[in-house]
């Protein structure tokens, strides 16, 4: 694991608003209170509100956002829940690497690499030419400023001396398919200089904890959400096809359900990814960055070295950790 030293800031991150989405300029003027974000860090535009942009209306926003910004802003935060995808790519992957149309012909095949995996960098646009970025996604305007007010609450909260250890579970399950992280799961144990109780669980594990700051597992749905203390600042997600598909149910829980639980950041793929564990979140490698002090939208963007066909979502400044 690379040594980081800082992390994106409220004031290097953009925000995008589609003027054409209520919702948007909801959720998007409330993020600019929360984040006292400056003029200049904001873009309006006017796209499609549905779930999927067209190659030519992606390249247009695409085009935008590159005018607008220049190598100050490091990461974008994208305020609406829909469009998530660009065929089938998400549109967080293709506005950082590019949208790949022949990854539609077969998308259980690999997928381009991400140079910010795992990257010891808090400058990734400056440095790599990558400009990551997350949906404030949500199933409502009044869940969206919920799931702001727990990113702006969760900074330098945690890992704090003498202050009660939180938790990180990590849930095998019967799925074979799914369960293709479970290999990759850190030892169980305490992190006593971050206060981090790793806990390895099996099957069902999902009710009444307490203090949860990471839940990951591999199940197309996951019960009892609701009967989970998160603290501020939480990451969750479950491996499964089609997490990223936010405006729909295909048979498997969305990443939404995560934050409408009350965690603050989640991934879901948007297009059949088929099992490769690059294309989902690495445990360890988002672990370890969080508790360095990164973002959530860094830890997340770190850990997945084939994000091209996974949607990040949740409130991306939110770092606990953080000094």
């Amino acid at each position: 694991m690379p040594r980081v030293s800082g992390r994106i800031t409220a004031a290097e991150i953009g925000l995008v608003i589609n003027t054409d989405d209520p919702y948007s300029e909801a959720v998007g003027g409330y993020y600019i209170e929360k984040r006292r974000l400056r003029p200049h860090q904001v873009l309006r535009v006017q796209l499609p509100v549905r779930a999927a942009l067209t190659p030519d209306e992606f390249e247009r926003l695409h085009q935008q956002v590159a005018e607008r910004f220049g190598s100050r802003v490091q990461a974008l935060a994208l305020a609406w829940t829909v469009p998530y995808a660009v065929g089938c790519n998400s549109i967080t992957g293709a506005l950082a690497l590019g949208y790949n149309g022949a990854l539609c012909r077969n998308s259980c095949a690999p997928s381009p690499a991400s140079r910010y995996f795992n990257a010891a960098t808090a400058k990734p646009y400056r440095e790599l030419g990558v400009r990551p970025s997350m949906l404030l996604a949500a199933s409502s305007v009044q869940q969206a400023k919920a799931l702001i007010d727990r990113g702006v609450a969760a900074d330098r909260t945690l890992g704090l001396r003498g202050a009660p250890p939180v938790s990180a579970y990590f849930v095998s399950t019967a799925d074979a398919a799914r369960n293709v992280r479970a290999r990759l799961f850190p030892p169980a144990g305490l992190l006593r200089r971050h206060g981090v109780q790793v806990q390895l669980a099996h099957g069902e594990a999902s009710q009444r904890k307490a203090r949860v700051l990471v839940y990951q597992t591999g199940a197309a749905r996951v019960n009892h959400l609701d009967t989970l203390e998160w603290v501020n600042g939480a990451l969750a997600d479950h491996l499964t096809s089609f997490g990223g598909l936010l405006d729909r149910d295909k048979g498997q829980m969305t990443a939404l359900a995560w934050l409408d639980a009350g965690a603050t950041a989640s991934y879901g793929t948007v297009s059949e990814p088929c099992n490769h564990p690059q294309k989902f979140p690495h445990p360890q490698v988002l672990l370890q960055h969080y508790l360095q002090g990164s973002s959530a939208l860094e830890a997340y963007w770190k850990s997945v070295a084939w994000p091209l066909q996974g949607v990040f979502v949740g409130e991306p400044l939110a770092a606990p950790f953080a000094r």
